[in-house]
């Protein structure tokens, strides 16, 4: 028997599977919030939760040094945006106040400082707003518009908000297909942002705009001129996430060094950019949502950033002198800045519930605002990750990368002779990446006996823009070729089950599942969670932001019509015989029900053990603590029925 000398306690030997956790369903479904979009003006600290107990309500949270924490906003208030469908960027903070986006809604209110109750600033039947940024020289606040209105594909634009202006905005650029980031100089005088058009994603090709902003005399904003492409007007070359530094230099992250990195953009005689001297490492993200932040100027001259190097994440600060410094600490998004110099970050370390939290970059976490949960899992429950390297194709000999996780329990142990069995997690977008703090999707696992492997395939952030680019016209052949080899390495390794094997994705990762469970029988069993099953519906029926996502993975469209079929799940099915679950929701706008009604019919039609579960009122990922509750619950007693063990107990039931 193995021993826990952590504890000095005996562990019992169980079927893996059926060890008792304290990571339970009621945790990880409605005790437990989703804390994201830290943002910080003067010495307050603003942040939203997502609450699954109040529907999926986020709500706006603000802490002070005198007051401490308290909500912002009237409790119907649900802050997001559904433009392109995944939002981001529904609030912004100044000293004037804060002004938001409402999900339920899509108008946009200002609660000024000092106010008791929010005032209507923007909203019209079918505009949706996100992006929301406060002009620095006044109240007008500039937002991204999606205007739902015209036939066909919605359009979009830069506007501006409040005073006399229209209701929807008033429109400062328009003609891109897309807009993302407007940003006013600290002057006031010049605004910056990112456009793009079809096909291209904003991870493919984007330009880097500026114009001269326009004022009345009260100081109003009435227009932009002097429009001019700053970087980018070649193509090939993803920008993101302008800035400006508080003596008016404009920064911008590109991706034209392979890996993407802050540059400087010097404007005269012509606009160039200019390296800006940083450690190794990937700083940026693809920007599925609006609003991320993978880097902050400071008001000093330095700045401080968020990279990925080796698949993991880091955190450092550069100061004006060009000195850097390791960030104490293990934010989950860029620390933003306090007036007296200190940060505040979500705070996502390997082995803790995730918390906002106020510290310094030298001596880490000094305060918490707000945990995820209540609990404090013992850290004999929670298991930590191990970076995995493999060897994959085409490449040069650049290895593959995931993060296993064995199990971990302060209770149990696997029986002795045995391994235990392995869940396999394929992320979505295609574009996302493995991460290694705390996750529940991961915990759930390895406290009741699987191990788990994170795999960061092909087409992953963190890794540069040639190893994204792997999935180029291979989306369903490299992530799945991928995610056999991270399997066979593990197995090959002598430290899990190789009979024992399942494979479990969302979104994008859920077609990576029933493509590998066609194609190899490593896997004994999938769950796809709103997975994409046909490749021609997708493309014919998503909304405007992907609806030429697949020229670029699979082909034109309709030009390569035989290759969305044959890469197709649906195509497929006749030769995957492991079990299958399919979770879907029936408010589905990215994935619609219909795809999951068509693979489930397939499947059946051939043979193969399979169950459909659909959701009322969810879109495209859950949000609800029944749903979510449910969902675990379901997945736990599927895997329960594959690999003969029969789940715990609920600590919590």
């Amino acid at each position: 028997m193995e021993q826990n000398s952590a504890h000095a306690q005996v562990l019992q030997p169980m079927r893996c599977g059926s060890w008792p956790s304290p990571v339970t369903a009621n945790l990880v479904a409605g005790k437990s919030l989703t804390l994201s979009e830290v943002r910080a003006t003067g010495q307050s600290v603003f942040w939203l939760e997502r609450r699954p107990a109040e529907g999926g309500r986020t709500a706006l949270m603000r802490w002070t040094e005198p007051e401490g924490v308290s909500e912002v906003l009237p409790a119907q208030a649900d802050v997001g945006t559904r433009a392109h469908e995944y939002g981001g960027g529904a609030y912004a903070v100044a000293p004037q106040g804060v002004v938001y986006a409402d999900r339920r809604t899509a108008q946009v209110w200002l609660l000024a400082s000092g106010g008791t109750a929010p005032r209507l600033l923007a909203g019209a039947d079918g505009v949706r707003f996100a992006d929301l940024r406060f002009d620095g020289a006044g109240n007008t606040v500039l937002a991204v518009r999606e205007d739902h209105r015209p036939v066909g594909e919605p359009h979009g634009a830069l506007v501006a908000l409040g005073g006399a202006m229209p209701p929807d905005g008033l429109v400062l650029q328009s003609g891109a297909d897309f807009y993302m980031s407007p940003t006013c100089s600290p002057d006031g005088a010049l605004l910056a942002w990112i456009e793009w058009d079809h096909p291209n994603m904003p991870w493919d090709s984007t330009r880097l705009c500026m114009g001269r902003i326009v004022r009345g005399a009260d100081g109003a904003i009435l227009g932009l001129d002097d429009v001019q492409v700053l970087a980018g007007a070649a193509g090939g070359e993803s920008l993101v996430e302008p800035r400006w530094t508080a003596d008016g230099r404009l920064l911008i992250i590109s991706d034209r060094s392979e890996l993407w990195r802050v540059w400087e953009v010097v404007r005269q005689p012509a606009p160039h950019l200019v390296a800006y001297a940083l450690p190794e490492g990937e700083i940026g993200q693809p920007v599925w949502v609006f609003g991320q932040s993978s880097y902050q100027p400071l008001a000093d001259g330095g700045c401080v950033v968020l990279s990925v190097r080796d698949g993991e994440g880091q955190c450092f600060v550069r100061a004006a002198s060009g000195q850097v410094q390791s960030f104490a600490g293990h934010p989950d998004q860029c620390p933003v800045a306090l007036a007296d110099g200190r940060f505040a970050w979500v705070q996502a370390p390997a082995d803790a519930l995730p918390a906002v939290v106020v510290g310094t970059a030298v001596q880490g976490v000094q305060q918490v605002l707000c945990r995820a949960a209540v609990l404090d899992l013992p850290k004999a429950d929670i298991s930590c990750p191990e970076s995995v390297r493999f060897a994959v194709d085409g490449m040069d000999g650049q290895p593959g990368h995931a993060f296993f996780y064995p199990p971990a329990s302060r209770h149990a142990c696997v029986p002795e002779g045995e391994k235990p069995p392995m869940i396999v997690l394929v992320h979505g977008g295609p574009t996302a990446r493995a991460q290694d703090g705390f996750s529940f999707k991961v915990q759930w696992w390895t406290s009741r006996g699987f191990a788990v492997l994170d795999v960061n395939y092909g087409g992953s952030t963190g890794f540069g823009r040639s190893w994204r680019n792997r999935l180029q016209g291979q989306w369903g052949v490299v992530d799945v070729a991928d995610c056999v080899a991270a399997c066979q390495h593990m197995i090959a390794t002598g430290r899990v089950d190789p009979k024992r094997i399942a494979i479990r994705g969302s979104s994008a990762g859920g077609m990576t599942v029933l493509l590998a469970l066609a194609v190899s029988d490593l896997f004994a069993a999938g769950v796809s969670l709103y997975g994409v099953t046909d490749l021609r519906a997708l493309a014919q029926e998503t909304h405007k932001f992907e609806a030429r996502y697949l020229d670029g993975l699979v082909g034109p469209w309709p030009a390569a019509e035989d290759v969305y079929v044959a890469r197709s799940p649906l195509s497929v099915a006749s030769h995957i015989k492991a079990p299958v679950l399919l979770l879907q929701g029936t408010e589905d706008k990215v994935v619609p029900p219909a795809q999951a009604h068509a693979m489930a019919q397939a499947l059946r039609a051939a043979g193969a053990p399979c169950t459909l579960h659909e959701f009322p009122g969810e879109g495209h990922g859950f949000r609800k603590e029944a749903t979510i509750r449910q969902a675990w619950e379901m997945e736990l007693a599927f895997y329960g029925k594959v690999f003969g063990f029969e789940p715990a107990p609920p600590a919590d039931a």
